[in-house]
């Protein structure tokens, strides 16, 4: 009976010294617990493109590959651009004409290739404004700035109506808000808006759709993400990580809707009929793969000389590199 008590009580010592030394080496690595952080910027901060970070940080998506995330929004490409050339930043939600930047000596390459054909964005007027596209010739149109998606956009529109380039006026505005107040009040004609406030607008009786750029341009990549040359050069891993984290959040998205939708009116501020429009709408432009199209890429690297940003078109492999994306 002795020998058998003396038995429990060595076991029990036992198991708390195993307990002890397993605190003791779980202390020892703190990447076991704390995630490493990485800032990511988004190039706007209402548009349904970027709600999978927004997603991926509500579910856990990123915390359980091991990267914590800090979400900064900008007010368009360029100031977003800025801030990783400062290291103000790690990672960025962008256009993909926001590549040519790298041409231009910004620090960075797309990552991902996030999203295909610009199904987002819209082209809207007053509702006593042009009824056909035909009728904008001339027209003022503002964008968020120079160098932009949209102003890409409604230069590919003007080219293909004939008009050159240059047939439609291109004014950068910035952040959406002061562009809908031009708008109203008759200083500006158009607008280029994503497909959530231009639908919330017409419900409320202050614009009309005029073009749906989805329609207008096929092979494309409206949206990249950015990586720092310095977080690809010291932070693989991570940036790694931060892929499969975001993979993971298209994933769940195209599995629940309903989740989504409600997440996605949060972030958007909407209400969840426009989310769920949205949704529906924007969901097939979304990558699974974050591949990158050879079509896609000649298109955007095209886009560059028509916008007068690069003298000529660059090497696409210059621009991304996909050794992030999952094998």
């Amino acid at each position: 009976m002795l020998n058998m008590l003396t038995n429990r009580r060595h076991l029990r010592l036992a198991t708390a010294a195993a307990l002890v030394l397993s605190a003791g080496w779980l202390a020892l690595t703190p990447a076991a617990f704390a995630a490493e952080k990485l800032r990511v910027g988004k190039a706007v901060p209402e548009a349904f493109s970027f709600v999978p970070l927004d997603v991926g940080m509500r579910k856990g998506f990123f915390q359980k590959h091991g990267v914590e995330i800090e979400s900064i929004a900008f007010a368009g490409d360029a100031k977003m651009q800025q801030a990783m050339a400062s290291d103000g930043i790690d990672l960025a939600l962008g256009s993909g004409p926001g590549m040519a930047f790298v041409m231009k000596g910004s620090p960075v390459k797309a990552i991902v290739a996030m999203a295909g054909p610009p199904l987002l964005l819209t082209l809207i007027v007053r509702p006593d404004g042009p009824k056909t596209i035909a009728e904008m010739k001339g027209k003022r149109v503002s964008v968020s700035t120079v160098g932009s998606l949209t102003a890409w956009l409604v230069s590919e529109t003007s080219n293909q109506q004939g008009w050159g380039h240059d047939g439609i006026v291109v004014t950068p505005m910035g952040a959406t808000p002061p562009q809908i107040a031009a708008l109203v009040r008759k200083d500006i004609d158009g607008m280029v808006t994503d497909v959530a406030t231009a639908l919330t607008l017409e419900k409320e009786g202050k614009a009309r759709i005029l073009v749906r750029f989805g329609q207008l341009v096929k092979d494309f990549h409206i949206h990249v993400i950015f990586g720092t040359d310095k977080a690809i050069a010291s932070r693989p891993e991570d940036l790694s990580n931060f892929v499969k984290g975001w993979l993971e959040s298209i994933a769940f998205m195209r599995a629940n809707k309903a989740e989504t939708v409600k997440i996605a009116a949060d972030v958007m501020h909407k209400d969840e009929e426009i989310a769920a429009r949205t949704y529906d709408e924007l969901m097939p432009m979304f990558s699974d793969d974050g591949k990158f199209s050879a079509k896609a890429m000649a298109v955007l690297t095209k886009s560059f000389v028509d916008l007068k940003i690069l003298n000529e078109e660059p090497d696409p492999k210059k621009l991304y590199t996909e050794q992030f994306l999952p094998k």
